[in-house]
């Protein structure tokens, strides 16, 4: 194994030169394989629903639950004075950051998040990890200078619920708390969610059982979303821990048996996970194993998940001699998405280096297509996908072939292959919700009432923001393309037969587009034609849609129209974190992404900069612009500092469409790691 050097991200904090705020808007989160994670801010206080050193990823019908909340850590000298090291509500709402004073660092090392505090002459090191594929946690503290041995005292505390419930319901405590030989169980007084297990290790300890409740502790970024934000957390008592120097005292929590929870040691348990993040980069290809590509590297595993629950599937993969892999869409709330998976397919897993594991996603979702589409989502806690996409399903052929041009693996296209005939001739007959091949001109039609079925979908109640119901420019891109993939595999496995039916109808749609998506006036395409199925009815706004016109591998755009589409992009959707949703120039622009849930989705499509955009735009740059690799790495040259922003060592779903761009949405997002990783290397 190659050992390349630690790859580092630095957070330097000086309380005496910056502002508290930054530490309870900077985020982290690791995760454990499952869909499980920890995440909270750098303060340690707890701001979203969704924060807690443990979110267990259950079987269904439970899906992700918070099982532990939040750790109050403070240190008490002989001389009895206390210092406090984590950000906490205390009652009333009140937001005691007094720990900010002493935090110096906060840094991640291989993708791992290390706080460093200062408390008189004492350095202290706290570590998080999650042991891979386990509902497990362990929070280790370590004594890295200094004389001084402080107690150090460690109170957790409670809220089991669903990670989506709102932070006034769920099961409240008491909760039943049993001790038998210094393991700890905590469940909740009626059944439903599995008993939490805790121990302490490593260092002397003493658990004193002082029960007491937290009441109104105010979830600050709930509050901003418009959503229930004061609830409470319970805790049995708490740990006294004699820290010695050379030892570490790691507090571990799990849902799992204990005999899972001590197959490893704390140190074992960490080194293990070293050596896991380690054979990650040296998977990974050349280009990614050093510097910004490298820690993208990182976040990209954290997307990449052995779904927890899918029992059935799981029987069935094995049969195969198959795994289970799916990719989570973003955290903290996003489940799998057929969609995104697809898309993000080539960035988090195979410029990674993790073929076999992308082999196994594209085998997976083969299982669920169903008349011929692939699943939009698997909806928290559920076996069985939703299947209301358009797009989804042609991403697949897309997915298929950067898969192929990475492993040339035959045997799996030759699996596949019926499977995508099947979705070809379902679409040119027609299948669920309007999605059909008009006979007409050959394009590819969508759209049903009350259905978001693109990419762009924002639903709010009834009101479906970007309906775009008819032939969108995007869509057919992606139909040409699969009908040039799948009618050259056809050839390719001798079926002649096929391969002339896909062949003749890409041409077709190939024809009718560049007639018919040309907006002259503009310079560049129509965003959908025959909108709600009116001919004619065709709508100019100019969106980024239309890039996919030219950055996919067949290109249904004739390539005199690249340029002027190119520079439309550039001029009126381009930003430094990626492209506008909509050009500022059209009425119903947002240029603000905020507020509660209908003001965000008011502005998720309509102006607001997705990350992940970047990546099209890149690719379509190059091919308007072949030898201007530099150039297209200036289009990048932003994303390396917002590693250390918002969600550190992550990338952000969406941005504000105006400067400063700040980011919203989800802190971590699989498309935006994984096509700002691919166009990086593409253009090194």
């Amino acid at each position: 194994m190659v050992h390349n050097p630690t790859v580092m991200r630095r957070m330097t904090w000086n309380p005496a030169q910056a502002s508290r705020e930054v530490l309870l808007n900077r985020e982290w989160i690791v995760t454990n394989g499952l869909g499980g994670y920890a995440s909270g801010t750098i303060s340690g206080a707890v701001t979203r629903r969704y924060h807690g050193l443990l979110i267990a990823a259950l079987a269904a019908p439970l899906g992700r639950v918070v099982m532990w909340n939040h750790v109050s850590e403070s240190l008490r000298f002989s001389d009895n004075e206390v210092i406090s090291l984590s950000g906490e509500e205390r009652a009333g709402g009140q937001l005691d950051l007094q720990g900010a004073g002493y935090l110096r660092e906060f840094r991640l090392e291989d993708g791992l998040p290390i706080w460093t505090y200062h408390a008189r002459d004492l350095l202290l090191e706290k570590r998080v990890i999650l042991p891979h594929l386990q509902n497990t946690v362990h929070v280790a503290y370590r004594i890295l200078e200094g004389t001084t041995l402080p107690r150090l005292e460690l109170r957790p505390a409670f809220h089991f619920r669903h990670h989506e419930v709102p932070v006034n319901k769920g099961t409240a405590g008491p909760y039943k708390l049993s001790a038998v030989n210094g393991r700890y169980d905590i469940a909740p007084a009626r059944p439903g969610f599995p008993a939490l297990r805790m121990k302490l290790c490593g260092c002397e300890s003493v658990f004193t059982i002082a029960a007491r409740k937290i009441p109104q502790v105010v979830y600050r970024i709930e509050q901003s979303r418009g959503y229930a934000h004061e609830g409470e957390l319970w805790s049995p008592g708490f740990f006294d821990v004699d820290l010695a120097k050379e030892r570490t005292a790691t507090l571990i929590a799990s849902t799992e048996k204990w005999e899972i929870v001590e197959v490893l040691d704390a140190e074992q348990a960490l080194a293990s996970e070293r050596e896991r993040r380690a054979r990650l980069l040296d998977a990974a290809i050349p280009d990614a194993r050093e510097g910004f590509p490298a820690e993208l590297t990182f976040a990209a595993d954290q997307f990449i998940i052995t779904p927890a629950g899918r029992f059935e599937e799981a029987a069935r993969a094995h049969a195969a001699g198959d795994e289970v892999r799916t990719i989570i869409a973003g955290y903290h709330w996003f489940t799998d998405w057929g969609r995104d998976t697809m898309i993000s397919l080539e960035g988090l897993a195979l410029v990674s280096g993790r073929c076999l594991e992308a082999g196994y996603i594209l085998r997976t979702f083969a299982h669920y297509v169903r008349d011929g589409l692939i699943p939009n989502m698997f909806p928290e806690g559920e076996t069985e996908g939703l299947y209301h996409t358009a797009d989804a399903t042609l991403w697949f052929f897309h997915a298929l072939s950067r898969y192929l041009h990475y492993t040339e693996d035959r045997t799996t296209l030759h699996l596949l292959l019926p499977v995508l005939i099947d979705i070809a001739e379902y679409h040119l007959r027609g299948t669920r919700f309007n999605i059909h091949v008009d006979p007409h001109d050959g394009l590819l039609a969508q759209g049903a009432e009350g259905y978001q079925l693109t990419w762009m979908d924002a639903k709010m109640g009834d009101w479906v923001v970007t309906p775009r119901r008819g032939k969108a420019v995007e869509i057919n891109a992606l139909w040409y393309n699969g009908l040039e993939l799948v009618a050259r595999w056809c050839r390719e496995e001798g079926d002649v037969k096929h391969a002339e039916e896909y062949g003749d109808a890409a041409k077709r749609a190939r024809d009718s587009f560049n007639q018919r998506f040309w907006f002259a006036d503009g310079g560049y395409l129509f965003d959908v034609v025959d909108c709600n199925g009116q001919s004619g009815a065709n709508d100019s706004a100019c969106r980024p849609n239309q890039l996919f016109a030219i950055s996919l591998e067949h290109p249904v755009l004739d390539q005199k129209r690249w340029s002027s589409v190119v520079n439309v992009a550039q001029e009126k959707l381009l930003t430094s974190v990626g492209l506008r949703s909509l050009s500022p120039d059209h009425p119903d622009y947002k240029p603000i992404y905020s507020g509660d849930l209908r003001s965000r989705d008011g502005a998720y499509h309509q102006g607001t900069v997705w990350a992940w955009l970047i990546g099209p735009f890149v690719d379509a740059w190059l091919k308007v612009h072949p030898d201007d690799k530099a150039g297209a790495r200036k289009f990048l040259e932003v994303f390396p500092q917002h590693l250390g922003d918002n969600g550190i060592g992550t990338i952000s779903e969406v941005f504000d469409a105006r400067e400063p761009h700040f980011a919203g949405g989800c802190i971590a997002q699989a498309w935006s790691v994984a096509e700002v990783l691919r166009s990086w290397i593409k253009t090194a």
